[in-house]
C-alpha cells in the first residue's frame, strides 16, 4: 500500500488534484487508523470531528485497499455527495481505475411494468398526476439508470411517482414482461460487478433483514463495510428489525386489487366488493381515533373504545380478500402478486396482535398522522441482532461519524449495537474553536417545562438575531415549539420593522428552503430535527445556531418509555446510560452545523439554563466544541463587533 504520509501531505498527490487541500495530522491518523482495521478485518469506531476530512480518510485507504468495499451513508442526499463528489475526488487523487457503482432502494427507480399498467389504466388522486407520469415515462424512455433523483423538472415528492416505482409488496420480480430491461436489476448486476458500492443506511438495513434490496448478495464477497453517519445505526435498525404495518398499505392493497380484478377477473365480482370492504374497513380503523395525532402503547389504548371492534372488522376484511385472491391467483402475475402481499400483511397484522415474546423483548404501539394509522411493533433493543450481524463475517467494519461518543466514551454506542472488542479513535476538529465561535447560555430564562418558555426563548433570541442581522438557524426539539415560534418571530419582524427573510420548516421543500437561506444573505430559518443534522452551510450565511431545549427523548414517547422501564427493570440506570449519552450526541449534532470551515465565526446559542444549573450539564457541555463561553448578551455583541472590524480590514487591504 502507498505511503498514507505522502498521500495526505501538502505535496502529495490529493494536494496536487484537490483544490483547497490542506495537510491535516487528524485526517492521517484516521486514515492510518482505517488502513490497519482494513488489513486486520478488525472494528474501528471512528469519530472524527467537523473539518477533519473523515471521508476521503476513510475512502483512500479503502479504494488502495484492493477488495471489494460496501459504503453506506445516512441519507439518500448524502448518498449521492459521496458517490458524485467525494469518491471522484479519491479516485483522480490515486489515479485509481476502480470500478465504482451506486444502489437504492427499488422505489428510488422507474417502474417499466407500473408505469405502463397506470399510464393505461389512468385512474389518479391528483389533477396533475396523468402530466407528470407522461414526463416521468419519456425520462424512463431515455435514462441509462431510470433514477428519479435524476429526472430534471420532475420533483421528486411529486404524487405521480407513486405510479411509476414499485415496493417489495407489488413488485413482480422474475415474472414480470419487463425484467430484462429493469432498472433495479441492471443496478443491482453493476453493483455485483463494482468494488465500490454506495449505498444508504435504510438499504442497508432492510435488506440485511429483509434480503430483497440486492445487498445481501453483496456482503459475502465484501472485504470492508464502511458505515458512515453511524450515529444514526441503533434508531434505523430498531426500524427495520421490527415491523410496521399501515392504513396506507392497505388501501394501496385494496386499490391494487380492484384496478387488477376489473381487468382481469371481470367475471369474478367478489374479489371487487371484497377489496371494497376492505378499503371501508382501513378507513373505519383511523376513524376510530381522533383527528389530532395520536401516538400509544397498546396498554394506553383502553382509552380508546371504537378501536378493538374496528381492527376485528380490518382483520376479517383482510382475510377474505386473501382467500379469494388466492381462489384467482393463478390467472394473472398480478393477481398472485396481490395475493402474496395479502398474505404478508396478514402475517404482520397476526404479529402486531400477539403478546410480547420474553426473549425478544418488543414495544407495540399506535400512531396516527393525519389520513393514515401506523401499527408497530420496535424492538427494545437491537444490539444482539446487529452484533450477531456483525460478528458472522470476516470482514472489516469501519463505523465513523463526527458524534459517535460522549466525551472519547464509546460505551453508549457499543451497547446499543452489540459491538464487543473493536478498536477506538477520536480525532478533534482542526478548527480554532475558542476564537471562531462563542457559546451563550442566556441569564434568567425559564425552565424549559414551564408555560411561556417558547416566548422567553424568543425574547431572548430578538437581540442575538439584531446583532447578527439575521443570519440564523433557530433549532426547536418540537414542531408545536416551532410552530407557537413561527407566530412570535413574525409579530417582532414585523413589530420591529425587520426585512429578515423569515423561512420555516414545511414550507418548501428542505433542499429549497437551503438555496433560499444561502441566497438571501441574512435570512432566519426555523427547523426542528431535519435540520439538526446533515445540514452544511459554510459561510456568512449562517452566523448564529439558536437551540431551543436539549435534546432529551420525549420520555411519554412509547418506545422510550419502554426503553426506560426495561432499563429499570433491569437495574440499569436509564436516564445517564440511555437519555444523557443521547442527548449528548444530538445536541452536538445541532450545534455542528454552525463552525463548517476554519474560515466560520459565529455563535452558538443554547436557551436551556440545565446546561449550566444541573449537575449533568458538566457532561454535555464537555461534549460540545471548545468555543468561548459566556452567559452575558454584551459578549456576543463584542464578538460580532470583532468579526465586523476583520471584515471590513479584509474588504479595505482588497480595495
Amino acid at each position: 500500500m502507498p505511503d498514507l504520509k505522502h498521500l495526505f501531505s501538502s505535496d502529495g498527490p490529493c494536494a496536487a488534484v484537490l483544490p483547497g487541500w490542506r495537510a491535516r495530522a487528524q485526517q492521517l491518523a484516521m486514515a492510518e487508523a482505517v488502513g490497519q482495521a482494513i488489513r486486520n478485518h478488525g472494528v474501528l469506531l471512528a469519530e472524527a470531528g467537523t473539518g477533519t476530512g473523515k471521508t476521503l480518510a476513510y475512502l483512500i485507504p479503502a479504494l488502495l485497499s484492493g477488495g471489494k468495499v460496501v459504503i453506506s451513508t445516512g441519507t439518500k442526499a448524502l448518498q449521492d455527495q459521496l458517490f458524485h463528489r467525494d469518491l471522484p475526488a479519491a479516485r483522480r487523487a490515486l489515479k485509481s481505475p476502480v470500478k465504482v457503482a451506486l444502489l437504492k432502494g427499488r422505489a428510488n427507480y422507474v417502474c417499466h411494468h407500473h408505469l405502463q399498467r397506470n399510464l393505461t389504466d389512468g385512474r389518479f388522486t391528483q389533477r396533475d398526476d396523468a402530466a407528470w407520469l407522461q414526463k416521468i415515462a419519456r425520462f424512463a424512455a431515455t435514462s441509462a439508470s431510470g433514477d428519479r433523483a435524476e429526472a430534471e423538472g420532475i420533483p421528486e415528492d411529486a404524487n405521480a411517482w407513486h405510479y411509476a416505482v414499485s415496493n417489495r409488496e407489488n413488485c413482480l420480480g422474475s415474472e414480470c414482461a419487463h425484467f430484462r430491461e429493469c432498472f433495479v436489476m441492471a443496478a443491482r448486476k453493476a453493483a455485483l460487478e463494482a468494488e465500490v458500492v454506495v449505498v444508504n443506511h435504510h438499504l442497508f438495513f432492510a435488506d440485511l433483514w429483509l434480503k430483497d434490496e440486492g445487498v445481501a448478495e453483496l456482503l459475502p464477497a465484501c472485504n470492508t463495510v464502511i458505515l458512515d453517519e453511524a450515529h444514526q445505526l441503533a434508531e434505523t435498525a430498531a426500524q427495520f428489525f421490527g415491523e410496521t404495518l399501515s392504513t396506507a398499505q392497505l388501501l394501496d392493497l385494496a386499490g391494487d386489487t380492484k384496478r387488477v380484478a376489473a381487468v382481469k377477473a371481470g367475471d369474478f365480482p367478489a374479489l371487487r366488493r371484497a377489496a371494497e370492504d376492505l378499503t371501508k374497513a382501513a378507513r373505519d380503523l383511523r376513524l376510530a381515533f381522533p383527528q389530532t395525532p395520536v401516538k400509544a402503547t397498546v396498554a394506553d389504548l383502553v382509552r380508546y373504545d371504537k378501536w378493538p371492534d374496528a381492527l376485528k372488522a380490518l382483520s376479517s376484511a383482510l382475510d377474505e380478500t386473501a382467500t379469494l385472491l388466492e381462489s384467482q391467483a393463478e390467472r394473472d402475475a398480478d393477481l398472485k402478486n396481490c395475493h402474496e402481499r395479502a398474505q404478508a400483511v396478514q402475517a404482520v397484522l397476526a404479529s402486531w396482535q400477539r403478546d410480547d415474546e420474553p426473549a425478544n423483548p418488543r414495544v407495540r404501539w399506535l400512531e396516527t398522522t393525519l389520513s393514515s394509522l401506523l401499527l408497530h411493533a420496535t424492538p427494545l433493543a437491537v444490539g444482539e441482532m446487529f452484533g450477531a450481524r456483525l460478528a458472522e463475517r470476516a470482514q472489516a467494519w469501519i463505523l465513523t461519524s463526527a458524534t459517535l461518543s460522549v466525551g472519547g466514551d464509546f460505551t453508549h454506542l457499543k451497547t446499543r449495537l452489540g459491538i464487543g472488542e473493536a478498536d477506538t479513535l477520536c480525532v478533534d476538529s482542526p478548527f480554532d474553536y475558542p476564537r471562531q465561535g462563542v457559546l451563550y447560555v442566556p441569564q434568567n430564562l425559564p425552565a424549559p417545562n414551564t408555560p411561556g418558555f417558547t416566548e422567553a426563548v424568543v425574547e431572548a433570541a430578538l437581540p442575538v438575531l439584531e446583532i447578527s442581522r439575521g443570519r440564523a438557524f433557530m433549532l426547536f426539539t418540537s414542531l408545536r415549539a416551532l410552530e407557537k415560534a413561527r407566530t412570535l418571530v413574525e409579530a417582532a419582524f414585523k413589530f420591529r420593522g425587520w426585512d429578515y427573510p423569515l423561512l420555516v420548516q414545511g414550507d418548501a421543500p428542505k433542499n429549497e428552503l437551503l438555496a433560499r437561506f444561502q441566497q438571501a444573505g441574512n435570512a432566519v430559518l426555523l427547523g426542528s430535527q431535519s435540520f439538526w443534522e446533515g445540514v452544511d452551510m459554510p459561510g456568512e450565511a449562517l452566523s448564529v445556531v439558536i437551540i431551543d431545549k436539549l435534546p432529551f427523548q420525549p420520555p411519554d414517547d412509547p418506545v422510550v418509555a419502554a426503553r426506560i422501564a426495561q432499563a429499570e427493570k433491569n437495574g440499569g440506570k436509564p436516564f445517564m446510560d440511555y437519555q444523557l449519552p443521547h442527548a449528548a450526541i444530538s445536541l452536538k449534532q445541532g450545534a455542528g452545523r454552525l463552525i463548517r470551515t476554519e474560515t466560520d465565526r459565529g455563535v452558538l446559542m443554547i436557551c436551556d439554563t440545565r446546561l449550566a444549573d444541573k449537575p449533568y450539564g458538566r457532561l454535555l457541555l464537555n461534549a460540545l466544541p471548545a468555543m468561548t463561553r459566556t452567559r452575558k448578551l454584551d459578549v456576543v455583541a463584542r464578538f460580532f463587533a470583532a468579526q465586523e472590524s476583520v471584515f471590513t480590514k479584509a474588504s479595505t487591504s482588497a480595495a
